[in-house]
């Protein structure tokens, strides 16, 4: 590894492909032909499996302090073992995918990840390793018919859309709508669960999911039975109230609606899109029967530990405030969810996280001086002025992946530990676009000459 001068920062890229080299052979079916990591194996393998930026924040920038560097060239390092017996997993894999005559999808996508698992599960392969390899790629053929593809056939055909339509505006209609019941005590469980954000657990937790608070949140925002516009607050939609949804046929990543608006194709063309691990899904047809009862469940959810935890976002959500500036959705106690809470050590410590981070001051400082850029960077520090809509969508999503996989959160550790990983998600979302502004900016206004700064 080449020598840097103290407290030089280094791109991540860099440190990879350097530590790569360096671990040896035996990864060439991982590698390109020069020898570095292909963009597939760092994306699939090092990044979300080795480096994990979830629990690794520091790792997640661009650039890397020495100290960063030299931890992530460990981790690269203490999973030299694994990477080698991903490599053969890999190639015997392949081999198994020729012998069954399986031609559909790219075998890195398919592969990369399944191969670590068994890596990380079996070993290098043994003497069993052809019948594991075999398995392995007819369960991922097995699985085409949990695709976007699939969904979009399932749905072309007018007969089943006209049922599905009708079986929506049933559920709809059968709806359990607002009923009395203690909000203040609701409040007051949220803001205790909250405050024990760092404990083991939290006995508040499971007595809002033992009386039913996230059911009832979910009813509160059907009926906008607060005051104020909850709703349209946190983002969960752009109507006074959700309307009834729609089946719908199409669907785009860079314009999927508010997580309550979404059709039926727009909610599962998500889990498909994403989910890496298909084959642990119903098919297509189970997919869609059961969204229709759960779009018209309460928050779109069928658990009630994801509805508590997407209440406690809410909660959490709504004292959001990453400039210092107060004046959220909840400031006033008509948000309906966050004026009984107050602030708790979870917005203490979400809070003051994202008030360390260099573009979030840089907002800030956007805030009371012009800015120069014509805009750029103001727009996105407008973001931070209202982060409860970004934060509750991501929770959302999050929330109703785990739902249709049947993944509840039985304590609150366990919801917690989404809760704040979607507001690191978000922190990092935020971050990644203002270098890409300045980025663009750099480029826009640097002398062709002379060398472009990040």
């Amino acid at each position: 590894m080449p020598n840097q001068a103290t407290g030089e920062r280094r791109p991540r890229a860099m440190v990879i492909d350097h530590t790569w080299r360096a671990l040896g052979p035996g990864l060439e079916s991982l590698s390109g032909p020069g020898g570095a990591p292909l963009t597939r194996t760092v994306k699939l393998i090092v990044l979300p499996l080795i480096v994990r930026p979830a629990l690794h924040p520091e790792l997640a920038t661009d650039f890397l302090a020495p100290e960063q560097a030299a931890q992530l060239e460990a981790l690269i390092q203490e999973s030299a073992g694994c990477l080698a017996a991903t490599a053969r997993w890999f190639t015997l894999l392949k081999k198994a995918r020729r012998a069954l005559g399986v031609v559909a999808g790219n075998p890195q996508d398919l592969y990369f990840q399944r191969c670590y698992e068994l890596a990380t599960e079996h070993g290098a392969p043994q003497s069993d390793a052809e019948v594991i390899a075999r398995t392995v790629v007819q369960e991922i053929a097995d699985s085409a018919d949990r695709t976007v593809e699939a969904l979009r056939n399932h749905l072309t055909s007018p007969e089943r859309r006209a049922q599905l339509d009708a079986a929506l505006v049933e559920a709809w209609a059968a709806r359990s709508l607002f009923h009395e019941a203690d909000a203040a005590a609701a409040a007051a469980l949220a803001g205790e669960a909250l405050d024990s954000c760092g404990a083991p657990d939290s006995p508040a937790y499971g007595a809002m999911v033992a009386a039913g608070h996230g059911e009832l949140f979910g009813q509160l925002v059907w009926t906008q039975a607060s005051s104020g516009d909850l709703p349209t607050h946190l983002g969960l939609t752009v109507h006074p109230v959700p309307v009834r949804p729609e089946v719908g046929h199409s669907s785009s990543t860079a314009a999927l609606p508010a997580p309550l608006d979404r059709t039926l194709y727009d909610r599962l063309f998500v889990v498909l899109q994403s989910s890496s691990r298909r084959d642990e899904l119903p098919p297509v047809p189970t997919l869609v029967s059961r969204e229709v009862n759960r779009s018209c469940s309460p928050l779109g959810l069928f658990d009630e530990t994801l509805r508590v935890t997407a209440a406690l976002g809410a909660h959490l959500a709504v004292g959001l405030d990453p400039l210092g500036v107060g004046g959220g959705p909840g400031a006033s106690g008509g948000a309906g969810v966050g004026g009984g809470v107050g602030l708790t050590a979870a917005h203490r410590v979400v809070n003051s996280r994202w008030r360390r981070e260099a573009s979030v001051l840089r907002a800030r400082r956007m805030t009371v001086s012009p800015d120069p850029d014509g805009g750029v960077l103001n727009s996105l520090a407008q973001d931070l002025r209202t982060p409860w809509a970004a934060y509750m969508r991501r929770l959302w999503v999050r929330l109703h992946g785990r739902d249709v996989r049947d993944a509840p959160l039985p304590d609150f550790p366990a919801a917690w530990t989404v809760l704040d990983g979607v507001a690191r998600s978000v922190m990092m979302d935020h971050r990644a676009r203002v270098r890409s502004a300045l980025r663009t900016l750099a480029t826009t206004t640097a002398d062709p000459a002379e060398p472009r700064s990040a």
